[in-house]
């Protein structure tokens, strides 16, 4: 299997990453693969502002749910 210099990528980040959170980041991947239907996903390393906005704000919301809960 060949793969791309994006997902050679994808494989080392993920490597570096501890056990358990691997995990959760590999479920996601699958997740996002059976949402998209068949369709090729583009698994770009390049984020917008939009995209990078919508994270920030979704790991403040998180932090605060964790704070208030």
């Amino acid at each position: 299997m060949v793969l791309s210099a994006q997902e050679e990528s994808l494989i080392t980040v993920v490597r570096a990453l501890p056990p358990a959170e691997a995990g959760r980041v590999l479920d996601w991947a699958r997740q996002l693969a059976g949402l998209a239907g068949g369709r090729t996903v583009d698994w770009s390393d390049q984020w917008s502002d939009e995209d990078m906005a919508e994270a920030s704000a979704a790991v403040i919301r998180r932090f605060e749910e964790q704070e208030n809960g």
